[in-house]
């Protein structure tokens, strides 16, 4: 089972899970995250996290929550929102709402 820290503020941790893996797939693991300038076990958790989507794909299963899907939605569109240059700082945060 999963184990759950808390920081120093209080707040709890995400869970932490302990994996053995053999010596050539830490090797190829490392480099992938490398590749992808990430750490090991963010390369670990994205690789899961992918393995984990395909295989409830397959067996035709919802797999993302409401709240998933809604935060996968924001980011989405924000990633596809065209890069300004600022001239100064700004002096409010201003989002854009995309209406259907």
């Amino acid at each position: 089972m999963a184990t759950r820290q808390n920081s120093s503020n209080g707040k709890p941790k995400s869970p932490r899970i302990q994996v053995v893996l053999p010596e050539f797939i830490c090797e190829q693991l490392t480099i992938l995250a490398t590749n992808e300038s990430r750490t090991v076990s963010n390369m670990a958790k994205v690789l899961i996290q992918e393995g984990i989507k395909k295989y409830f794909e397959k067996e035709g299963k919802v797999l993302v929550s409401e709240h998933n899907l809604n935060t996968e939605q924001i980011r989405d569109e924000l990633e596809k929102q065209s890069v300004r240059r600022l001239k100064r700082a700004p002096q409010r945060i201003r989002y854009y709402k995309k209406f259907d």
